[in-house]
């Protein structure tokens, strides 16, 4: 009862606060992250309720996709990562958004997930959300990753956390970055503009 009256809430003010209504259908995990959604913008969800996706759920996705296109929205966590992988594997053309990692912590430091996110951290994931492009182009080698420093040695997991955040394509592991950059199309002009950009920083806090 709590929920709709809070919900009911959230849709009367909607129209007083400049609410940014989102086209797509938002695919999230649970309830709260829901809550937090229509926190920031105006939307539809779809809840997963679990890393367990099954096949009812890829249905709803698959038909929100085909009528007003769908982001996948997940926590920025291991679960998080299985649920989007799944979906894209099995929907095509869905756009994906991501919170950075210290944008989704809960104030009390435990848990992760897009319901402890504020509303400003929602709306600017959904703001750069991308396609994933299935026709792979390979742009930027294994051996520039490696050149770059964010493939083993010192400071590399925070390089790759760092060009996460300025490309708007998430965190990935070494062994995933290189099949993400292809995956988004990120060009060697972006890619080359955020090195620029975490060697000033690193110039800056050394």
């Amino acid at each position: 009862m709590f929920q709709f009256f809070f919900n009911f809430f959230i849709y009367l003010t909607r129209g007083f606060e400049g609410f940014m209504k989102i086209q797509e259908i938002i695919v999230v995990e649970g309830k709260d992250d829901t809550t937090a959604i229509n926190r920031a913008v105006e939307a539809d969800t779809i809840e997963t309720n679990g890393s367990a996706v099954n096949q009812i759920v890829i249905e709803k996705v698959r038909r929100a996709q085909e009528t007003r296109g769908v982001i996948i929205f997940t926590d920025p966590d291991y679960p998080g990562e299985k649920i989007r992988k799944t979906i894209a594997a099995q929907v095509s053309g869905c756009k994906h958004a991501f919170l950075p990692k210290e944008e989704a912590i809960a104030k009390s430091g435990k848990g992760v997930g897009v319901e402890h996110a504020s509303p400003e951290a929602i709306k600017e994931a959904l703001k750069d959300a991308q396609i994933m492009r299935k026709e792979i182009v390979e742009e930027i080698t294994q051996d520039d990753l490696i050149t770059a420093g964010l493939i083993g040695g010192q400071g590399a997991k925070e390089r790759r956390i760092h060009l996460g955040k300025l490309l708007k394509i998430g965190y990935t592991n070494g062994k995933q970055l290189h099949k993400r950059l292809m995956m988004f199309q990120i060009s060697r002009q972006e890619f080359a503009e955020a090195l620029v950009t975490i060697r000033q920083e690193e110039r800056k806090d050394g």
